[in-house]
């Protein structure tokens, strides 16, 4: 689907519907990079399976207890329910069923994703990789180039199988981040999640490589006596993580909500502080998701060059109440530092849902400040081109 019928879906659909027509107008048209966003999966799901991907727990008890009684099911209904020829808000069961009927027809991925109104999709493999599409084919199914970012956990659990000597792990750990740049699909950044790997609550000071030799030494053996190779280590995690900032090119840090692998309270921004004075000229760090640490993250924004940040996930989570999600992290945050990303993975119907809600809350916004005189439209306009597109252009190197 062309941009301008991604474009025509998004007027059909209503999704733009705030104080100002110009405004509304502009949010329809005007085509998104997902700066941090998963593929889709690739297998036709049963009704259990997309259930679980539209709930960020990954335990299936949780996904029973919630049932159909979430934002994110009610956003499912409104919005992607229409596009498979059922009725708006359609009860969960007849969605599912509708669903079912549609896929024999065409794949929801290639239907979903091409009306989203992407301009480029930033592709991060890491999680559960094997099951999703690759950056290509997520970028073809939503009609639009695709680039990638690179899990440096992942590196490391890959390396710590192929390297023969783990007491070379400084220099081959270099090596493969340096080659994710290089090649016909060079990395345009790269993502840590060390929010899920013990948080942010510790020293993250660059270690000596005799400390991350050691450390390889003592993981790699734990690996080869049948340990599930999974990065914890402090010093690695610090390794991987300064050998990204060394390269200059942005490093995406997943803060906030995220599944109950991790400790809320140790994923707030605010606990980088101390690594963010200490990567100040040296690379962007790009804060993932931060909610409900939003407005932590745009304060860093505001106070740091190199901090920029989005507020991910949360949209399609919050559903309908995700125009008060993206109004707060417009409060504090110079709009030069504001990304758009969906971080969906999985099911196709998020990928939508990242798109169009956030598209949704920006009308409102501005169009309410447009409205009350507050701001001008061409204020609007800038600022609605700035977050969509061009901070991520600018910061990620992309070609234009």
């Amino acid at each position: 689907m062309s941009s301008e019928h991604a474009a025509q879906a998004i007027r059909d659909a209503g999704v733009c519907d705030g104080l100002d027509t110009v405004v509304n107008e502009l949010l329809a048209t005007v085509r998104l990079v997902d700066h941090h966003v998963h593929g889709v999966v690739s297998e036709r799901v049963d009704d259990a399976t997309l259930a679980d991907m539209l709930i960020e727990s990954d335990r299936r008890s949780a996904t029973r207890a919630a049932g159909f009684d979430t934002q994110v099911w009610h956003a499912v209904r409104r919005w992607c329910a229409p596009q498979i020829r059922a009725p708006a808000h359609a009860a969960a069961e007849d969605y599912l069923v509708a669903r079912r009927a549609y896929e024999r027809l065409i794949p929801i991925g290639r239907l979903l994703l091409s009306r989203a109104g992407f301009e480029r999709v930033i592709v991060e493999t890491g999680f559960q990789g094997g099951r999703v599409t690759s950056p290509a084919a997520t970028g073809e199914m939503a009609g639009c180039p695709a680039s990638r970012v690179v899990r440096l956990e992942a590196i490391a659990e890959r390396l710590v199988y192929e390297l023969a000597d783990p007491l070379t792990w400084p220099d081959a750990f270099r090596a493969a981040v340096a080659a994710e740049l290089a090649g016909a699909d060079p990395a345009v950044g790269f993502k840590t999640i060390l929010a899920y790997r013990g948080g942010f609550d510790r020293d993250l000071a660059r270690p000596a490589d005799e400390a991350v030799a050691s450390a390889a030494v003592r993981w790699a053996a734990e690996v080869h006596a049948g340990a599930t190779a999974r990065l914890t280590d402090e010093a690695l995690l610090r390794f991987g993580i300064w050998t990204a900032i060394d390269t200059g090119r942005p490093l995406q840090v997943h803060t906030g909500f995220g599944d109950p692998d991790l400790d809320l309270h140790r994923a707030d921004p605010l606990l980088l502080t101390d690594f963010i004075r200490a990567t100040e000229e040296r690379a962007p760090v790009m804060l993932l998701h931060t909610y409900p640490f939003h407005r932590h993250a745009g304060y860093l924004a505001q106070m740091f060059p190199h901090v920029y940040f989005d507020v991910g996930e949360a949209v399609h989570y919050t559903g309908a109440a995700s125009e008060v999600v993206v109004r707060e992290s417009m409060e504090l945050t110079p709009f030069t530092k504001l990304l758009f990303s969906s971080d969906a993975w999985g099911a196709p119907e998020l990928h939508l849902l990242g798109s169009w809600l956030f598209r949704r809350a920006m009308s409102r916004v501005l169009g309410d400040w447009v409205a009350r005189g507050d701001w001008s439209r061409a204020d609007a306009d800038r600022v609605v081109r700035l977050v969509a597109a061009e901070n991520a252009r600018r910061v990620y190197r992309l070609p234009a």
